[in-house]
């Protein structure tokens, strides 16, 4: 009996398949086999079948979900494979022979072994894809696995995709990669690479014009969809087709870079047990190969080498409101420089607020709007790593200076990274978590690509390299760095009800929310006029097109932070923004947090007596605790008005504080 878990959960037995039924046991079933061979935590599995909020019987109803599933392994004859209980929770095994996933991941190890020949690498790489049949999870109704695996498993998917493309290239069999590419590009629109593949086999084919009509279709599409412009080497190719160059032989296809595990994290979410963090992981994942360098007249041209955490800077879709921020802060950024700085410019500009608050999006808004005055680029640089933890100094001085290429130009520029532009950079530090980690990377020359350049004459030096100007983003205010080195400060704060119903238009369209005026404003109001939350909430009503705005109202009421997530991608739910802030804090400030968020409003007063009671039967929080946790962003406002606590905030420490305390009652 074999389990298939790419495509419909299932069970095989030879030509015979049996697509299991949606319930609950087969939501267990999928849990246990996407971490096969490891410990899965009862906590994990009681999550996976009943969602965030679990029935306080959740842990029995979970033993009675194993017997459950133990019989239909009866039912359906499975004999050779069972399910253990072990301390802390369960475990069933399974190898290449018995579940499909295990199969692909060794198939794509064995081809990977096979670089120096690549027909057999390939013919191995397709007996792997061979295994998917449909959609993952189909019949396997949770959220939590939808959406945390779902993602990870289409990703090792797409990987060999693309190396199966490569090698197809690579053996001047385009004909036959064109069959595959055609679909790939369609199903994933905004995947850059399958659309690269797809103009070079068109092109290496004989069919110029067709190449050039499909670059054009997807610069489009990115454009339009998505706010940005096509990769430097799709950009590349395009030049090189209207050059009529000859692209000469395919590049080799033999090298194969393995994945390797991400920096060490820090200790696991609440509720995330360690082995489904390690199944998928990439050690298990397997190796997967690298995009080949291109061949241009003999030359081998290799893809731009993207450092860690740093892209360019896109324009934002549907962007609204900020018009006076944003005004101001181009103002600022294409200013010429202060008297007496010798055209050396500190810190520009800093943007900060709340988690969510649009800092990112307002920044890249207005790189966009300035982009002619930084011919050199525009580099978006994540200041913290994906688990939350910030980059060092010195790792982003590196990158930022290889990014920028030879002599600190040319990474991003107008020239398509040749290493040559000229001019003026601009650089978003996005996510500063304080002052000290940003403030070494503006001393002259710490971004530029080397040391001081001696200057002719006496003349005090400039930076190596072009010429930077900084933004910066960061939940914190940042009010040391603002005494040291200078600058300007916007401090967000929630949409207007104007600016939220401009973004509502913007983001679905005049017609759909004109016709429902009044809900479309509730709506907003629902989402706390919080950017992160309306844009959440406008991606879900554009996958359902159908949905009047009325009903979303009823729907939305509900539960607005159960609705204002994307099942299908975890990093985008207002809960999972506000627990990564949660995160961040200190122990002392995020427990102050909880008490404030579920405690009475005295809470938010200033301490006034020796005893901090202020006369009320609770104590106010200390001053400078709520200082604090107003400069990170998760209290509004403060001295000489009253702090206050954003309701969806609010509504996210009371849940978190009735979830904790449910937890302790069972322990």
């Amino acid at each position: 009996m074999r389990f298939q878990l790419l495509g419909p959960l299932a069970l095989a037995d030879g030509p015979d398949v049996v697509v299991l039924q949606p319930s609950k046991p087969v939501i267990l079933l999928a849990a246990l086999l996407l971490n096969a061979n490891s410990t899965v935590s009862a906590e994990y599995l009681q999550r996976a079948v009943w969602g965030e909020d679990q029935p306080a019987t959740a842990k029995a109803a979970l033993q009675t979900c194993v017997l459950r599933l133990r019989r239909l392994f009866t039912k359906h004859g499975v004999t050779g494979t069972s399910i253990e209980a072990v301390p802390g929770g369960y475990r069933i095994t399974a190898g290449p022979p018995t579940l499909d996933l295990l199969g692909f991941r060794d198939q794509v190890r064995r081809a990977a072994a096979l670089a120096q020949d690549p027909e057999a690498e390939l013919y191995t790489l397709k007996d792997a894809l061979s295994l998917w049949q449909g959609s993952l999870l189909a019949n396997v109704r949770s959220d939590v696995l939808h959406r945390d695996e779902v993602p990870r498993l289409s990703e090792e998917r797409l990987r060999a995709v693309e190396r199966v493309c490569d090698l197809l290239l690579g053996l001047g069999r385009c004909g036959e990669a064109l069959v595959d590419l055609w679909t790939a590009t369609r199903v994933y629109p905004g995947h850059e690479r399958f659309h690269e593949q797809l103009i070079e086999a068109l092109y290496r084919t004989g069919r110029q014009s067709q190449a050039l009509a499909e670059y054009r279709r997807v610069k489009g599409f990115l454009l339009d969809e998505l706010g940005v412009d096509p990769s430097p080497s799709l950009r590349q190719l395009e030049l090189s087709i209207l050059r009529g160059e000859d692209l000469g032989v395919a590049a080799p296809t033999g090298t194969v870079a393995s994945v390797t595990a991400a920096p060490a994290p820090g200790p696991p979410a609440p509720g995330v047990p360690v082995p489904a963090l390690a199944a998928a992981g990439a050690p298990e994942a397997g190796p997967y190969p690298a995009p080949a360098p291109r061949v241009v007249q003999g030359v081998a041209v290799p893809l731009p080498a993207a450092a860690p955490g740093i892209g360019p800077v896109a324009a934002v879709p549907h962007f609204t409101g900020r018009a006076a921020e944003a005004e101001a802060m181009a103002a600022r950024l294409t200013a010429e420089p202060p008297p007496g700085t010798d055209g050396q410019r500190p810190l520009a500009v800093l943007v900060s607020g709340a988690p969510g608050i649009g800092k990112t999006a307002l920044a890249q808004h207005v790189a966009h709007l300035v982009r002619d005055s930084f011919p050199a680029g525009r580099l978006l640089v994540r200041m913290t790593r994906a688990d939350g933890h910030p980059r060092t100094a010195d790792e982003v001085a590196a990158d930022v200076a290889a990014a920028l290429g030879p002599g600190g130009t040319g990474g991003t520029g107008g020239t398509g990274g040749t290493g040559t532009a000229v001019g003026r950079v601009l650089l978003i530090l996005d996510d500063v978590v304080d002052a000290d980690q940003v403030r070494p990377l503006l001393t002259p020359g710490a971004l530029a690509g080397g040391p001081p350049r001696p200057p002719a004459g006496g003349t005090p030096a400039h930076p190596e390299g072009p010429d930077l100007a900084v933004v910066v983003t960061s939940r914190m205010g940042l009010g040391g760095l603002i005494a040291t080195h200078g600058g300007w400060v916007h401090r967000l704060t929630a949409f207007t009800e104007a600016e939220s119903y401009a973004f509502l238009l913007a983001a679905l369209g005049a017609e759909r929310v004109e016709a429902e005026q009044r809900a479309a404003r509730r709506l907003a109001t629902l989402c706390g006029h919080f950017p992160a939350a309306l844009r959440i909430l406008t991606a879900r009503l554009l996958t359902r097109p159908g949905l009047r705005l009325g009903d979303a109202v009823d729907w939305l009421g509900d539960d607005p932070l159960a609705r204002l997530t994307l099942t299908d991608s975890p990093d985008h739910s207002v809960s999972g923004l506000f627990d990564r802030a949660l995160g961040r804090l200190d122990p002392r400030l995020s427990e102050a947090l909880l008490r404030i968020g579920t405690g009475p409003p005295e809470l938010l007063r200033e301490a006034g007596g020796a005893d901090g009671t202020e006369g009320h039967d609770h104590p106010s929080v200390p001053e400078d605790v709520l200082e604090q946790l107003a400069d990170a962003g998760l209290l509004e406002d403060g001295p000489p008005g009253p702090y206050r606590v954003h309701d969806l905030l609010r509504a996210h420490l009371r849940r978190t504080v009735r979830i904790r305390n449910r937890r302790t009652e069972k322990v």
